[in-house]
């Protein structure tokens, strides 16, 4: 069986005035907002959209912008001039009083930017209301709103009354009060606007995170981009009544429609809606934990790198520097096991480059990005990571795993290869001198491609993206 979206907006046309009805006619027929005027006031153009069950769907626009009206037309509150709403599958626009209030009661909580309580009565009976108006039981209600105050954080309070709160307090009892209905959707207008920026930001993380726990369906209006960004799984962007674009934080902030968009997003903080995922580029410089030290030194020769990503399987082992791999050299070492060393700036896909500007500064490896089973998946070289930050156009190209050139000067990797294909263990140096002590087993040409060397594997163990 298909679950059906969550909210559909079809088409959606809001007009106020004299003749709503030939104004729209007329923007379908391609007039502009301005040109309807003398039929009225065109609030809400053509607007479309579904939001999915469990998604955080943020409608962003300046003040005038229709995103106001188009909440309350997802609620009811206001009839659209034209078009359709849908919540879970049933109109809202053709539903009948009394249809119209079960559908609020089951499907619909709605939490006010001025918070909407009754001042007359405590933060635990303003909590319970919801409840109050559908017949429950006081003491289950009672209780119910209890477990939603202290998941919010206003456990304490409960027997207080609104005017003894601050604004953070109220606005927290407002969510409870939605939270408690049991409703499937909460819809939010400006719920934080009234806020000052630390509550603000506080209440924004407690959402997130009472989302995540609850699965919510939340459609969150707001004109703050950084909001919207931190917010949403996806963001509707807003202009004189129409849908600009719609796409997620991340698409709108690197591909954004038009001038508008592009004006409005230029100020965001990039390292709070980036992610690891949309910066990374593949690994270049990786090796399998069976293909010897010989093996590493020969892609360190070949990419000019200062490391590689050691890997078994696709699973990250760890990294291996050009300086480690030249001592092993030297004294007589050959399995890579030996000498590798946990990688110590690691990420997931998800997490935002704020932690990962942090792990870059740990280090002057790059960072490098796993998966949940820790297999490799990228790397973020410094220099990308600065562009991304930055807004700055970058080259389309595969690194390798460290941004700059080797740390041994390459004179000294390509003397030491030399000294291995000739059968010595080298003995080397601070100038990079090297001194035959011994004869390998079964020597390896580099040029030749024979992978007759027990010790190191052919070229293909130096992998691209992590894959074996």
């Amino acid at each position: 069986m298909t679950i059906p979206p969550a909210i559909e907006a079809k088409n959606l046309f809001k007009v106020f005035g004299r003749n709503p009805r030939d104004a729209v006619r007329r923007l379908r027929a391609g007039q502009t907002r301005a040109q309807v005027s003398d039929a009225g006031t065109a609030a809400v153009i053509d607007a479309s959209f579904t939001v999915q069950p469990g998604e955080i769907f943020v409608i962003m626009g300046l003040s005038g912008s229709g995103k106001s009206t188009v909440i309350r037309m997802l609620n009811g509150l206001l009839p659209p001039t034209a078009g359709e709403v849908l919540v879970q599958g049933q109109s809202v626009t053709r539903a009948s009083a009394k249809a119209l209030r079960g559908i609020r009661q089951r499907s619909l909580s709605m939490v006010f930017q001025h918070f909407a309580l009754l001042p007359h009565r405590t933060v635990l009976d303003n909590a319970a209301y919801a409840l109050e108006i559908q017949g429950v039981a006081r003491d289950e209600r009672r209780e119910r709103a209890r477990e939603i105050l202290a998941k919010v954080g206003l456990g304490d309070r409960a027997d207080a009354m609104p005017d003894e709160l601050s604004g953070g307090m109220r606005q927290r009892v407002g969510l409870a009060r939605a939270l408690t209905a049991g409703t499937d959707i909460l819809l939010m207008d400006e719920a934080f606007s009234a806020l000052d920026p630390l509550i603000r930001r506080e209440m924004q993380e407690q959402l997130v995170e009472l989302q995540r726990e609850l699965g919510r369906t939340i459609v969150f209006i707001t004109h703050d981009l950084n909001e919207a960004m931190f917010l949403g799984d996806r963001i509707a962007v807003m202009r004189d009544g129409r849908i600009v674009q719609t796409g997620t934080p991340e698409e709108i902030l690197t591909d954004p429609a038009n001038d508008y968009v592009a004006q409005f997003v230029q100020d965001v903080d990039r390292a709070r809606v980036l992610t690891a995922a949309s910066v990374m580029e593949p690994a270049v410089a990786t090796i399998t934990i069976t293909a010897g030290v010989r093996g590493a030194l020969r892609v360190m020769r070949d990419l000019q790198a200062g490391a590689v990503a050691v890997l078994e399987g696709r699973t990250l082992v760890g990294m291996v520097t050009d300086r480690a791999v030249i001592r092993a050299v030297k004294n007589g070492i050959t399995d890579l096991r030996a000498i590798v060393q946990p990688a110590q700036t690691v990420v997931h896909p998800d997490d935002p480059l704020t932690d990962v500007v942090e792990r870059s500064v740990e280090s002057p490896l790059p960072v490098v990005v796993v998966d949940e089973r820790q297999r490799l998946v990228g790397v973020i070289p410094r220099v990308t990571l600065l562009a991304a930050l930055g807004n700055v156009p970058t080259t389309t190209r595969e690194n390798p795993v460290i941004e700059s050139t080797a740390t041994v000067a390459p004179g000294v990797i390509a003397e030491t290869l030399e000294a291995v294909v000739h059968g010595a263990t080298g003995m080397i140096g601070a100038t990079g001198t090297i001194a035959t002590v011994g004869r390998d087993a079964a020597p390896f040409d580099p040029r030749t491609k024979d992978a007759s060397d027990t010790e190191t594997a052919p070229r293909s163990t130096a992998t691209i993206g992590g894959r074996a």
